[in-house]
């Protein structure tokens, strides 16, 4: 039963995010391939990549999957040539997958700062797994533990 206070999320498509997924799948396998590179260029490009992924995680994860820079490219460039999704999704797993995949970056550029030599590399070898079967096989690993935790109690049902 709900309460005149609660909000229900608006509904997105969820080949949104599996869009995203498949550009930031392509883009985890440039970071990985560039960091296993004994060049220091391609290593710091590599590290670059992995800030700049962070930064597209944080747009999704603080401001939601709908303000994502993949988003626009998808209701703008992808979705006009679609037919109209089955269903609507709950963006709050989602953005909870953005926020875990900053995470996940954001280890990445710490491990390198402090110089353990494959911390790059490592982000983006876990970056390619997690994309890899939300964009090809649709099942979003941060979206999962997102409902893990919101079964456990420890995220509030809403």
């Amino acid at each position: 039963m709900s309460t005149a206070n609660e909000t229900k999320p608006v509904g997105i498509d969820p080949r949104g995010p599996r869009f995203g997924a498949t550009i930031t799948n392509v883009l985890s396998i440039v970071i990985f391939f560039f960091a296993l590179d004994s060049d220091p260029i391609n290593q710091s490009a590599a590290y670059l990549l992995l800030v700049l992924a962070a930064a597209l995680f944080a747009v999704g994860a603080f401001f939601g999957t709908s303000s994502h820079p993949y988003a626009w490219l998808y209701k703008k460039l992808v979705r006009p040539r679609l037919g109209a999704p089955k269903e609507l999704e709950d963006p709050r797993p989602p953005q909870f997958a953005q926020a875990v995949g900053l995470f996940v970056a954001a280890v990445g550029i710490v491990l390198q700062a402090v110089g353990v030599t494959y911390g790059v590399a490592i982000a983006a070898a876990a970056l390619f797994v997690a994309t890899t079967l939300q964009a090809y096989f649709a099942y979003c690993l941060g979206c999962q533990i997102y409902l893990a935790l919101k079964r456990s109690g420890i995220i509030r049902a809403s």
